[in-house]
C-alpha cells in the first residue's frame, strides 16, 4: 500500500496535465481503490486477472478480450517489474500507445525519496513540475463519516502500532504502557487501526483501554479507513502503509522508525515527524515517545 501511495503525485500530475483524459489503474483493486475514491482516476482494473498471465511469459498466449483491453489507451506508464522486457513486448503485441517503463523500487542507497522517483517518467511527458506529495481528499458520502465516538469529544488520536514486518514494530507492551498514559494525561479517544498483520495485537491492547474512549478499526475497506483518519486529530505509527495513508489525507504525527532508510521511504509530509533511537526501536523509551505526543498535540 505504501508504495502505490507513493505513486499517487504521478497520478494527480497526469490528471491535472491531462484532465480530459479517461485515467485507468491496473493494480490490486484493494489498494488502488484509494484513487478512485479520492477522484484522481475513472476506473480501476484488476493485475491479478488469470487472464493476464499471458502477458508475463515471452511469447505468451495473449487473451483476446486482453489485446481488446490495451488497444484501447493511447500512452501506458508501467511500475511493474520487467527486467526483461517481457511484459512490455507483449502489450506492445497488442497497441501503438505510448510505452513508458518506471521504477519498480527504488534502489537502495539512492539519494532521491520514492515518491520524485515515481514522477521521473512524466519527465518524458514534459511534466517537471508535479507536487511530489502524496495527497487524498475522501467524500463524505459513506457511514465512515458518522462521528467515531458518541461521547462529545472530537479529539481523536489514531494509532497503529504494526506494519508489514515485526523488524518495523515498537514492542507491544511499550505500545500498552503508552495506551495507559495517553487515557490518564490526556483527553484523547483512541482510535486503533490496523490490518491483518496486526493478528490479535489490536484487541489484545484494546481490552486494556475504557470502551467509552477507544474503538477498533481492522481490516476495514481502505477509502472507508481514510475517511475515518480523516476525522483524527493525530496520528502514531511505525514505518507502514497505513502511515502513508495517514500522511496522505493531511493528519500531523509521529513515526516510531526503525532501519528503513528515511530518505526514501518516510511519508513526504512535513506534518509528520519521525523519531528513532540510536540502539533500535525497540530501546527507544515510552516516555520519549510521550513527551513528542505532548508536544504534538498543542501545536
Amino acid at each position: 500500500m505504501g508504495d502505490f501511495i507513493l505513486t499517487l503525485p504521478a497520478i494527480a500530475a497526469l490528471r491535472k496535465n491531462f484532465p480530459d483524459a479517461f485515467l485507468e489503474v491496473l493494480g490490486y483493486p484493494h489498494i488502488a481503490q484509494l484513487a478512485l475514491a479520492g477522484g484522481l482516476v475513472d476506473r480501476v482494473e484488476s493485475i491479478g486477472a488469470r487472464a493476464l498471465a499471458g502477458f508475463f511469459a515471452r511469447g505468451g498466449e495473449l487473451a483476446e478480450e486482453l489485446v481488446d483491453y490495451f488497444s484501447e489507451f493511447d500512452l501506458i506508464i508501467s511500475y511493474l517489474y520487467d527486467p526483461d522486457q517481457i511484459f512490455s513486448t507483449n502489450v506492445s503485441r497488442c497497441t501503438q500507445a505510448q510505452f513508458i517503463a518506471g521504477p519498480h523500487r527504488p534502489k537502495e542507497g539512492t539519494a532521491i525519496h520514492a515518491a520524485q522517483l515515481y514522477l521521473k517518467p512524466l519527465e518524458r511527458l514534459a511534466i517537471f513540475d508535479a507536487d511530489p506529495i502524496p495527497r487524498l481528499r475522501m467524500g463524505t458520502d459513506s457511514d465512515a463519516v458518522s462521528p467515531l465516538f458518541r461521547n462529545g469529544n472530537d479529539r481523536v488520536l489514531a494509532l497503529h502500532p504494526g506494519s508489514g514486518g515485526e523488524h518495523k514494530n515498537w514492542p507491544e507492551a511499550k505500545w500498552a504502557e503508552l495506551l495507559q498514559n495517553l487515557i490518564n494525561q490526556t483527553a484523547f479517544n483512541i482510535l486503533l487501526v490496523g490490518g491483518e498483520a496486526e493478528g490479535e495485537r489490536l484487541q489484545r491492547l484494546a481490552a486494556a483501554l475504557p470502551p467509552a474512549r477507544s474503538r477498533v478499526a481492522q481490516s476495514r475497506p481502505l477509502p472507508e479507513l481514510a475517511q475515518m483518519l480523516q476525522q483524527c486529530a493525530r496520528f502514531i505509527g511505525h514505518d507502514s502503509g497505513i502511515s502513508h495513508l495517514a500522511a496522505a489525507v493531511g493528519l500531523p504525527g509521529l513515526l516510531l522508525w526503525g532501519e528503513t532508510t528515511e530518505e526514501i521511504w518516510r511519508p513526504p509530509s512535513d506534518k509528520m515527524t519521525i523519531l528513532r533511537h540510536s540502539d533500535g526501536l525497540p530501546d527507544l523509551p515510552v516516555n520519549q515517545v510521550l513527551d513528542k505526543i505532548m508536544l504534538l498535540a498543542v501545536i
